[in-house]
């Protein structure tokens, strides 16, 4: 699913979110925006950059994510302390996570109802709400 994006639509969206279009971080959106929706891991992404011939390093990989997470262009997903696949897709949906191979597919929100939250603790309120759900294969009887 090829969606012709350009360098230039790559620095349009550096510079609305506020980001200085660096020559990495163009190397490294045009990796991540250029085929629609994905999940991607630093590592992924890393090794996605070396297999193009762009010369990064891991720290750098990292440091972009989450500076594009913070700025709105991806939205992390944390599946356990050190595991963190970060989404292209920034609208409200949720995950099925396949624990044997590590595949993180999404979920409409609208697919799922949230009935009963807890009460949100004073002078707080609630930003988001991540439903993963961890999917495994049934055992062989």
């Amino acid at each position: 699913m090829s969606s012709q994006i350009t360098l230039a639509d790559i620095e349009g969206k550096l510079r609305k979110a506020g980001l200085r279009p660096t020559r990495q971080r163009l190397d490294l959106g045009m990796l991540l925006f250029r085929d629609g929706d994905r999940h991607v891991t630093a590592e992924i992404l890393h090794a996605e950059a070396l297999r193009e011939g762009i010369s990064v390093s891991l720290a750098t990989v990292y440091n972009t994510l989450h500076q594009f997470t913070e700025c709105g262009l991806l939205r992390e997903v944390a599946i356990e302390g050190s595991k963190t696949y970060f989404d292209t897709n920034i609208s409200d949906h949720h995950h099925f996570y396949f624990e044997r191979d590590g595949k993180l597919i999404d979920i409409e929100g609208a697919e799922i109802a949230l009935v009963d939250l807890p009460p949100v603790p004073e002078g707080m309120e609630i930003t988001r709400v991540d439903v993963l759900i961890r999917l495994a294969d049934k055992p062989k009887l």
